[in-house]
C-alpha cells in the first residue's frame, strides 16, 4: 500500500501539477487549432491567456499558503523540558551534495538551523533527523547522509543524534521515526518544519499516536499584510501557486488514504 501511494503521487503529481497542466492545455489549444477546431483552441487560449495575466498580478499561491502558515503559532512558548527535538528531511539537496562534497540546501533549510540553535537550548534533548530519498529512482544518496557531517560541525554530539535514512515522504517520516525513538507517552518532543507543512506533519504524527509540540519555520509569505498587494511577478506567484497547490493536494490524499484523519489538523483527536 505505502508503495502504491508513492509512486502513483509521484507520477500524478509530475501530470497534474499545476504548471505542468498549463503545459498540456498550451499544447491542447495549439493541436485544436492546428486541427481545424479554430474556436475550441481560441477559447481555451484566451482563457490561459487571462489566467497568466491574473497570476502575474495577484500573489494567488499566497492566498493559498497562509492559511496553512498561520495555522500553528510562530516561535510558541516552549515548556522548560523538552525530550527529544525532531527536524523533517526537504531541506537538503542530496544529490548535489555528493556531487559538490559540501552540504547543499534549497529555501528550506531554517529547517536545519533551528534544529540546530534549538538543540543548543536544550542540551539534553534527543535529536533527530529523519529524510531520505525522495525520488522514484532508488539509489540516490539520502538527505541523512548527506546532513550528519554539518549537524556534527555545527557542535551537535553524535551521541544525540539519530539519523532516520528510509523515509520517502510526510507519512514515512512518522511512522520510521516513532518506531526508530520509541518515544515515551509523557515525553515531549518538538516537531520541526516548514510553516505551510506542519498542518499535514501534525496530522501523520497524530496518526501515529505521538504528540509533537510544533515549531514551524521557512515562512514564504509575507503575512496578512501582504496578501493583498498586487504587482506584476509572474515566476514568484506561479512558484508559491505550486507549492499550495502541492500542500493542499497532499492534504486531501492523506487524509483520503487514511494517513490522517483530519483534513486541515491542528492538534490529535
Amino acid at each position: 500500500m505505502d508503495e502504491w501511494f508513492f509512486y502513483s503521487a509521484k507520477i500524478l503529481w509530475m501530470l497534474f501539477s499545476p504548471d505542468a497542466l498549463f503545459v498540456l492545455l498550451l499544447l491542447a489549444s495549439y493541436l485544436l487549432i492546428r486541427f481545424g477546431a479554430n474556436l475550441a483552441g481560441r477559447r481555451l487560449l484566451g482563457l490561459l491567456t487571462a489566467w497568466i495575466l491574473l497570476l502575474a498580478i495577484f500573489p494567488i499561491g499566497d492566498w493559498l499558503l497562509y492559511p496553512l502558515e498561520s495555522r500553528f503559532q510562530t516561535n510558541p512558548e516552549l515548556p522548560d523540558r523538552i525530550d527529544g527535538i525532531i527536524v523533517l528531511g526537504g531541506s537538503v539537496i542530496a544529490d548535489r551534495s555528493l556531487q559538490w562534497q559540501q552540504l547543499e540546501t534549497n529555501r528550506y533549510h531554517e529547517r536545519l538551523s533551528n534544529f540546530i540553535l534549538l538543540s543548543q537550548r536544550y542540551p539534553d534533548a534527543k535529536l533527530a533527523f529523519t529524510g531520505g530519498n525522495s525520488w522514484i529512482m532508488p539509489g540516490e544518496p539520502t538527505e541523512a547522509e548527506m546532513v550528519k557531517q554539518y549537524l556534527l560541525d555545527s557542535g551537535i554530539e553524535s551521541s544525540r543524534l539519530v539519523l532516520e535514512d528510509q523515509a520517502r515522504n510526510t507519512a514515512e517520516n512518522a511512522s520510521y521515526s516513532k518506531r526508530l525513538l520509541q518515544p515515551a507517552a509523557q515525553e515531549n518532543w518538538l516537531l520541526i518544519t516548514t510553516a505551510f507543512h506542519m498542518p499535514r506533519s501534525v496530522g501523520v504524527f497524530c496518526q501515529q499516536g505521538w504528540k509533537l509540540i510544533p515549531y514551524p519555520v521557512d515562512h514564504q509569505t509575507g503575512g496578512r499584510k501582504n496578501l493583498y498587494s498586487p504587482g506584476f511577478n509572474l515566476i514568484g506567484h506561479a512558484d508559491h501557486l505550486v507549492l499550495a497547490a502541492h500542500e493542499w493536494l497532499g492534504l486531501l490524499a492523506y487524509y483520503l488514504s487514511g494517513k490522517t484523519n483530519q483534513f486541515l489538523p491542528r492538534d490529535c483527536r
